[in-house]
């Protein structure tokens, strides 16, 4: 499977600034990619205004990426603030080229930044089967919680897309490693680069690892589009041979 991770600055809770921006990055792919990897809350930053800026699942970003998904023949995830049901989520949304969609809402709010207070948790983890491929997405802080990541449904690739400032990029380059090690699948973090409305610094380091935790992609630190393949093959010979998942712990996860 071929992916395409687009870092870059994000212009503050302007959503029109924003499509115009990835899509002209979006159009700049010439060879043909399966799944192309946006950054958390893409159309605005990373927003505790979600009163202005929520979007619906027929508004206007998810019917432009469901029309970019049928252009390219690719599907594209990443998230936005969605309200639904007089709840506002920070929604993860897997578009298929056919337009079909499949979503994930963040479960771990970042409460440092009261993410808590004006967004509301999801509660179950999504699964989305592609091309043969099972992929686990996540946002974010999710990174940080090891155990709803856990691979008990035996995906093939895990996803994190993020703001995640430079203060603790250490944390995300470290934790992304170790996600990839323990659940023996490819895992991707796309993040942003740039500032944001509050003067916080961020500096990317989006980035590809493999199941045994060696870079496919080394974390980037500038604005661009970068392009890897993924093989199954490898990972499920891998899998076979190390065996290191038969021995993982039983748990089940109760809701917070």
């Amino acid at each position: 499977m071929k992916v395409a991770l687009i870092q870059s600055s994000l212009f503050w809770e302007n959503p029109t600034a924003n499509r115009n921006y990835f899509e002209e990055k979006i159009n700049t792919i010439d060879e043909k990619v399966d799944l192309i990897v946006l950054p958390e809350m893409f159309t605005t930053g990373f927003s505790m205004n979600p009163k202005s800026l929520a979007e619906t699942m027929q508004g206007e970003t998810i019917l432009w990426l469901q029309s970019l998904a049928k252009a390219k023949n690719s599907a594209i995830t990443g998230s936005l603030i969605v309200k639904e049901n007089n709840n506002f989520y920070n929604r993860l949304v897997f578009v298929f080229p056919s337009g079909e969609i499949q979503f994930y809402n963040k479960r771990h709010l970042f409460t440092l930044a009261g993410e808590d207070k004006v967004y509301t948790s999801g509660v179950k983890k999504l699964i989305v089967d592609y091309l043969g491929w099972k992929i686990c997405p996540l946002v974010c802080y999710d990174l940080r919680f090891p155990v709803f990541a856990r691979n008990v449904e035996e995906y093939d690739l895990l996803l994190y897309v993020a703001n995640w400032p430079k203060t603790r990029i250490n944390a995300w380059d470290i934790l992304l490693k170790a996600r990839a090690v323990e659940n023996m699948c490819y895992t991707i973090g796309v993040n942003r680069i740039g500032f944001d409305a509050s003067k916080f610094e961020y500096v990317g380091h989006s980035q590809a690892v493999d199941f045994l935790g060696n870079y496919i992609l080394e974390p980037q630190e500038t604005e661009g589009v970068f392009i890897l393949e993924l093989n199954k093959e490898k990972l499920l010979e891998t899998r076979k041979k190390l065996g290191f998942l038969n021995d993982r712990d039983t748990f089940e996860l109760k809701s917070h």
